[in-house]
């Protein structure tokens, strides 16, 4: 078994990225949450791309998020934290683009309903590593608010939900997904000197994987204004900025409450595509934003032992 690291006050390893170090835990917590608030963009903005193929959409907004970030770090004077050990890049690049190319697979090869409810389990998994990998204890308050948000996810996430036998492959790959995203996350603090500026660097290889795979695998697409904005915008927020901010968040900041606010997400992404008149707003939805909020307002309640 993986020896758990000590509480987040005690995670002493040097930071070479000055922001992390001075924003302190709860300051960590909430770049976290940051990112959680960003993500919720992602559905919108990848509507307001379409007709894209997804595997293209993905390589372009990973490469117009780390060449932004790239920009950051170079005028910081910082380039030099790119410079990072094997394993460093095996869990950003793997994280970010196994992430990625899982949950893609996962909608092509199940419905894709099915296919996002098993990817949310991402969240509950963050809470239950944090435990074993991180040594935080859980508690029953806290488990509490994660279930509210998991069964408020759920309701969300699986009206005429079925699970067919043929799309197998599919779940399973979903599942994967999920485990690759949580395990990125959790396993981030043992990264702590792996400065944050080398998530550009971590995006820019991503968007090689993601570029290849679109050739193999999808149509040539031209771009109009419309997409190029698109890109622009998810590069400047849910697939540039929230990963630096999650990067923080996860180095500094509670696992078990980010997990816990992580149902959020695709609530808040709903309430969005209903506020720009892409859905309706539902008993479901109502309801489902009851129980998230309910959720993460226990885990914030309960205490940070």
């Amino acid at each position: 078994m993986v020896p758990p690291l000590p509480e987040n006050r005690a995670i002493s390893a040097p930071l070479s990225t000055t922001a992390i170090a001075a924003l302190g835990d709860r300051g960590a917590t909430l770049a976290g949450c940051a990112a959680l608030a960003l993500w919720a963009f992602l559905a919108p903005l990848a509507r307001m791309a379409q007709p894209l193929p997804p595997l293209l959409l993905t390589a372009l907004g990973f490469a117009a998020g780390g060449l932004l970030g790239l920009g950051v770090v170079a005028a910081r004077g910082r380039l030099g934290a790119l410079r990072q050990p094997p394993l460093a890049w095996l869990h950003g690049v793997g994280g970010l683009a196994g992430f990625h190319a899982l949950y893609f697979a996962a909608l092509a090869l199940a419905p894709p309903v099915e296919a996002n409810l098993l990817n949310y389990t991402w969240p509950l998994l963050i809470v239950l590593l944090a435990a074993p990998l991180r040594g935080l204890r859980l508690g029953p308050q806290r488990l509490a608010g994660v279930g509210l948000g998991a069964l408020g996810a759920a309701l969300l996430l699986s009206g005429g939900a079925s699970f067919p036998v043929a799309a197998l492959a599919g779940f399973a790959c979903a599942i994967a997904a999920a485990f690759t995203w949580a395990l990125y996350s959790v396993l981030a603090a043992r990264f702590a000197g792996v400065p944050t500026d080398a998530v550009a660097g971590f995006c820019l290889v991503s968007a090689a994987l993601a570029f290849a795979a679109h050739l193999a695998l999808e149509p040539a697409a031209a771009l109009g204004a419309r997409q190029w904005l698109a890109v622009l915008l998810l590069g400047l927020g849910p697939m540039g900025a929230a990963f630096f901010l999650w990067d923080i968040g996860m180095k500094r900041g509670d696992p078990r409450l980010l997990g816990t606010l992580g149902y959020g997400t695709p609530v808040a992404s709903t309430l969005l595509l209903v506020a720009l008149g892409e859905g309706r707003l539902s008993w479901q939805v109502l309801a489902a934003t009851a129980l998230v909020a309910g959720g993460g307002l226990l885990a914030a309640l309960a205490p940070r032992y």
